[in-house]
């Protein structure tokens, strides 16, 4: 049956557009294990420079047919996101090259409390104790189930930081530059992608060949490798694309929560596809903690008072009607 008012056809919406990134996000990590693991494409960097210009060409067609119109992003707001999104980038990968895999789960899982000290600080927002719970619940799951071995050194933990605060800062902008500037998904993308294309291109094989000690243009490529290579780059375009839509339509708080049943769901896949050996009672069980927290999290912050922006002075009657309009959009907005 057809959704019958706005807030159900919000919902369908929003669990279209959650389920579209898992699947993509699913996807591409999936693809590119094998490309990866199975045929020695190890260049992570330059690869997502690939993605980003197949991005690029799926933009511009659709400028081309008209279905995203023109729009302005000023260069100075541009440059600052591309900086967060290219340090993010190359923080994680040098930060999964010097760390250990457990440190790097650890590293991922602060992105949460990073990203709502970012909304405290820059969008006053206040979260109801059942909300702070729900969280904590969905870190402690995530936990049990991918960390092992916590060992670090100081240039891995500096290049953690690095990647942790660099893709915290890229994902709160996605959601304050599409507001502040009204752009759609894919007017944001149009401008971004471009830009990350040509840097990351330029500058991953150096990177890669830093990392891997590897240079990309010696690679083997055949065609079994180029079919992955093209179906990794189409698929992290949904990706790409599905990562601003529901960080428009939620928060980056809400998109790194919910983003660790991604996480769930790559582990399952994993042992379904590369082997069952590493599936105990130990990961099981923090997969049940997770999931029920990822649920917990999605009702407590939904609920009034569950995550709202704080009002910071007492409004006349009119400014308090204005502003009580504006939260209710803005609230309606995230989950």
């Amino acid at each position: 049956m057809a959704p019958t008012n706005k807030a159900e056809r919000k919902a369908v919406v929003d669990v279209a557009a959650w389920m579209f990134n898992v699947v993509t996000s699913v996807g591409v990590i999936i693809v590119n294990k094998a490309l990866m693991a199975t045929y020695g494409f190890s260049y992570a960097t330059t690869l997502t420079g690939l993605h980003f210009a197949t991005t690029t060409q799926m933009t511009a067609a659709l400028r081309w047919f008209g279905f995203i119109q023109s729009s302005h992003l000023p260069l100075s707001e541009l440059l600052r996101f591309i900086l967060f999104a290219n340090f993010s980038i190359v923080g994680m990968n040098v930060s999964l090259m010097w760390n250990s895999v457990g440190f790097y789960q650890i590293a991922k899982l602060s992105m949460i409390p990073v990203s709502c000290f970012l909304e405290v600080v820059m969008d006053k927002i206040r979260y109801s104790r059942d909300t702070k719970l729900s969280i904590a619940v969905v870190l402690l799951g995530v936990g049990v189930c991918t960390v092992t071995d916590l060992s670090v050194n100081t240039q891995g933990f500096i290049a953690a930081f690095i990647a942790v605060w660099s893709t915290s800062l890229q994902q709160y902008y996605v959601l304050h530059l599409q507001r502040r500037y009204n752009l759609s998904s894919f007017n944001l993308l149009g401008h971004t992608a471009p830009a990350q294309a040509a840097t990351l291109l330029l500058l991953g094989p150096f990177l890669d060949y830093w990392l891997t000690n590897k240079r990309v243009d010696t690679y083997n490529y055949n065609l079994v490798s180029l079919m992955f290579i093209i179906l990794s780059c189409t698929i992290a375009v949904g990706t790409n694309l599905s990562q601003f839509i529901c960080i428009g339509r939620f928060t980056a708080v809400s998109f790194q929560v919910l983003g660790h049943m991604k996480t769930i769901l790559v582990l399952i896949m994993g042992f379904f596809f590369f082997g069952k050996e590493g599936l105990n009672l130990h990961v099981v069980l923090g997969m049940i903690i997770a999931v029920a927290g990822m649920i917990w999290y999605g009702n407590a912050s939904s609920k009034p008072g569950g995550k709202e922006r704080r009002s910071l002075s007492v409004p006349t009657s009119r400014q308090q009607k204005h502003a009580s309009f504006s939260d209710s959009n803005e609230h309606d907005g995230s989950v």
